[in-house]
């Protein structure tokens, strides 16, 4: 009797762990099928485009064997490309001039968020949906435009502001001119992104929780304290971000100095290094090199957005131990 009853166990235990498995294998067909719209357009514009630029930075093209008319050919020279740009002077001097704009640029950025944030979150503050509405709009102005306009505001010779100061004897200083470059091209940078960074910290500031600042008022804390100890350490992982967003559109900085070129010549081709980038690849009709400082760049902003998540993630595992 043993011999024949155990097969239709088996069998009987086996029919819903079939069932149960070609649901599961249903549910992964339809997981795959949803995101396979996202994984396809992730890899037409990030992957592809990367695998060509760096296939593109192996390359070379030098002159044909047919004389001197001949089309240029492409010859592989592996990483001869990264060679040359890392030992190009002009290349670490563009470094040089965008880790200045960076350092001036970054904490100016957050630090300005920051307070118009804590202002547009004070109790009893008026208007506020205009303040907020003003101070996101000029996000809103294109980058090139924001620059002519400020550009203008610049040149002494047809600038207002410096005519209204000539007429009462003040004299102002040329900021296209010299080191005071790096003033003109940070304030351009400011005007149009401090809006969205502060708007982003005034989101966060609206999930605390009313009851914890009205806990701190009755233990007789001020909005300085309030702001302090309540809600900067509440909007921490939004500065981050911020931050984090504010570095990498420093490492990405073209459009502002690219436009205020044409009013001065403090800023030239190799400037900033995407300028530098701009001139190999249509001025000097050389893709492979400017695909490897290309390369180079979007590698050191992969590195230092990882190097300012890690020392996120390192200060709040010490903060919880």
């Amino acid at each position: 009797m043993t011999t024949t009853t155990a097969p239709r166990r088996a069998t009987t235990d086996s029919a819903p762990r079939r069932k149960a498995n070609t649901i599961r294998r249903s549910h992964h067909v339809f997981a795959y099928a949803l995101i396979a719209p996202a994984l396809a357009l992730f890899a037409v514009a990030f992957v592809i485009p990367i695998v060509y630029s760096i296939g593109l930075s192996m390359f070379s093209r030098e002159a044909g064997s047919g004389g001197a008319y001949a089309p240029k050919e492409d010859a592989f020279v592996g990483l001869g490309n990264y060679v040359s740009v890392l030992a190009d002077p002009t290349f670490w001097a563009s470094l040089q001039r965008l880790a200045i704009f960076a350092v001036i640029m970054v904490p100016l950025m957050m630090l300005t968020s920051i307070v118009l944030a804590l202002l547009l979150d004070l109790p009893r503050v008026g208007a506020r949906a205009f303040s907020r509405t003003a101070i996101f709009l000029p996000y809103g102005v294109p980058s090139v435009i924001a620059a002519l306009m400020w550009g203008f505001l610049y040149v002494p010779e047809i600038s207002p502001v410096y005519q209204l100061a000539g007429s009462i004897g003040l004299e102002l200083p040329p900021l296209l001119r010299g080191d005071q470059i790096y003033t003109a091209i940070i304030n351009v940078v400011l005007w149009g992104g401090i809006g969205f960074n502060a708007i982003i910290i005034y989101t966060a500031l609206q999930s605390l929780p009313a009851e914890r600042i009205d806990a701190a008022r009755l233990d007789g804390c001020n909005e300085w304290a309030i702001a302090r100890h309540v809600k900067l350490p509440h909007v921490l992982p939004a500065t981050v971000l911020t931050a984090l967003f504010s570095i990498i559109g420093a490492l990405q900085i073209y459009s502002e100095p690219q436009m205020l070129s044409s009013l001065t010549t403090a800023i030239h081709s190799t400037f900033f290094p995407l300028m530098r980038v701009y001139r190999d690849a249509f001025a000097h009709d050389d893709l492979n090199s400017a695909a490897a400082a290309s390369i180079l760049l979007a590698l050191a902003t992969v590195l230092l957005s990882l190097l300012v998540l890690g020392l996120r993630t390192f200060t709040s595992r010490k903060a919880n131990s």
